[in-house]
C-alpha cells in the first residue's frame, strides 16, 4: 500500500532507529533525561528562542500555549479551518474556558486588517480579546504558506492591542524550506510556537513548544496537569534531534513529488479544483459525478490511501516513506481513473 492519508503514517528510518537505540535517558519530571534537554535546547536555539518543552503531541503544546496565554472569557482569534479549532476536541473550551471568533481567510490564512476588524472593544458586555494564532503551513488550506511580510503586519496589530501572537507550526519547517525563511526570525516575531516532530519531520512521536523561560515554566506545571509528563522519554527526544539534524533540508523532495501527482490529478475531468501546491499537502475538490468516500475507496482497490476530508474533497500528503517509484505507480493509478 501507498499510504498518502497524512505525513504521521511514517515509520522511523533505520539511522533514527539507532539513534533512539543510543540514546541516554533519565526521568524527565524530575528534569534529568539528558536527550529531552538536549532536544529542548536544540530546538529553542534553532528559533532564537529561550526555552521549549517537549510533549507528546502537538494538541498538547497548543493548548498548553492557549492556556497559558489567556484567563475563563478571553477570546482567541484564528482562521476557521485552523487546527487549533477542528481538530483539537473542543480543547480551547474545556482546557481554556476561551471563546473563539473565527475569520474567513485565504486556504487558512488570514491577514492584518482582517485580525484589526476584528478586536473587541474594552466592553464588560464583550469577551476579552487577547490571543491571535497563525497556523503555518496550513492543513485544510492545502499545505498553503504564509508570506513573511504578512505576518509581520500582523504582529504588529497585536502589539499595537496589547495582544498576544502564537502559531500553530505543526509543519513550519515545510514553510521554511518552500519559502527560504529563516526560524529566528519567527522566533522574534512570535510569543509561543509549536512545531510537530511526528509529521513532516517523521519522527514516531512528539512536537514542542517555544516560548520564553517563565512561559514553559508555566507549560511545564500544566503540561502535568495535562497529564503529559513523560519519565525516561529521551528515547523518543533522541528521534527528534535526529531529525532536526537530518530530516529538514530534505523537504523539498516531498514537495515536488506533491506537485507531480497533483499535475496528474488537474488532467481528469472529474476534478473540479486542486488547490494550489506549496507543501507537501495535495487537497482536490471532485465534481458531482463522485464523492469523496467513493474515490478514496477506488484509490484504495489499487493500493493506494488517500483521506476524504469533505463530501467532495480529497487529501493527499507526501512524506519521507514516498519513494519516486511510489510517486510513479500514483499518477499511473490517477492516469486510469
Amino acid at each position: 500500500m501507498i499510504d498518502f492519508r497524512s505525513d504521521t503514517v511514517t515509520k522511523p528510518t533505520a539511522s533514527m532507529l539507532e539513534a533512539m537505540m543510543q540514546a541516554k535517558v533519565g526521568d524527565d519530571v524530575f528534569g534529568e533525561d539528558p536527550s529531552i534537554n538536549e532536544l529542548e535546547m536544540l530546538s529553542a536555539d534553532m528559533f532564537g528562542m529561550e526555552a521549549a518543552l517537549f510533549c507528546p503531541s502537538g494538541t498538547m503544546t497548543n493548548q498548553i500555549a492557549i492556556k497559558c496565554h489567556t484567563q475563563p472569557g478571553d477570546e482567541v482569534i484564528c482562521d476557521e479551518s485552523s487546527h487549533i479549532y477542528q481538530y483539537e476536541g473542543g480543547g480551547i473550551a474545556f482546557n481554556s474556558g476561551s471563546s473563539v471568533k473565527l475569520l474567513l481567510g485565504d486556504r487558512g490564512r488570514i491577514t492584518a486588517p482582517m485580525v484589526q476588524q476584528v478586536i473587541n472593544p474594552d466592553d464588560v458586555h464583550r469577551a476579552r480579546t487577547r490571543l491571535v494564532s497563525l497556523e503555518n503551513t496550513s492543513n485544510r488550506g492545502g499545505g498553503s504558506c504564509y508570506e513573511f511580510d504578512e505576518i509581520l503586519a500582523i504582529e504588529k496589530v497585536c502589539r499595537e492591542n496589547g495582544l498576544i501572537f502564537h502559531l500553530d507550526g505543526a509543519r513550519l519547517f515545510n514553510a521554511l524550506v518552500a519559502k527560504n525563511q529563516d526560524a529566528k526570525e519567527y522566533g522574534k516575531t512570535f510569543d509561543s510556537i509549536s512545531i510537530c516532530l511526528s509529521k513532516s519531520l517523521g519522527c514516531p512521536v512528539g512536537s514542542l513548544l517555544l516560548g520564553t523561560n517563565d512561559m514553559i515554566k508555566k507549560a511545564r506545571r500544566y503540561r502535568k496537569v495535562f497529564g503529559g509528563g513523560m519519565r525516561q522519554a529521551g528515547f523518543l527526544a533522541a528521534a527528534g534531534i535526529y531529525a532536526l539534524q537530518k530530516h529538514i533540508s530534505r523537504l523539498y523532495i516531498d514537495h515536488d513529488n506533491a506537485r507531480q501527482i497533483a499535475a496528474a490529478l488537474q488532467k481528469k475531468s472529474f476534478i473540479k479544483q486542486v488547490l494550489p501546491v506549496e507543501t507537501n499537502i495535495i487537497i482536490f475538490e471532485l465534481d458531482d459525478s463522485i464523492s469523496a468516500a467513493d474515490l478514496v475507496s477506488k484509490m484504495k482497490q489499487a493500493g493506494i490511501f488517500g483521506y476524504a476530508i469533505a463530501l467532495n474533497r480529497v487529501r493527499l500528503v507526501t512524506h519521507l516513506d514516498i519513494t519516486p517509484e511510489m510517486v510513479k505507480k500514483t499518477i499511473e493509478v490517477i492516469e486510469q481513473l
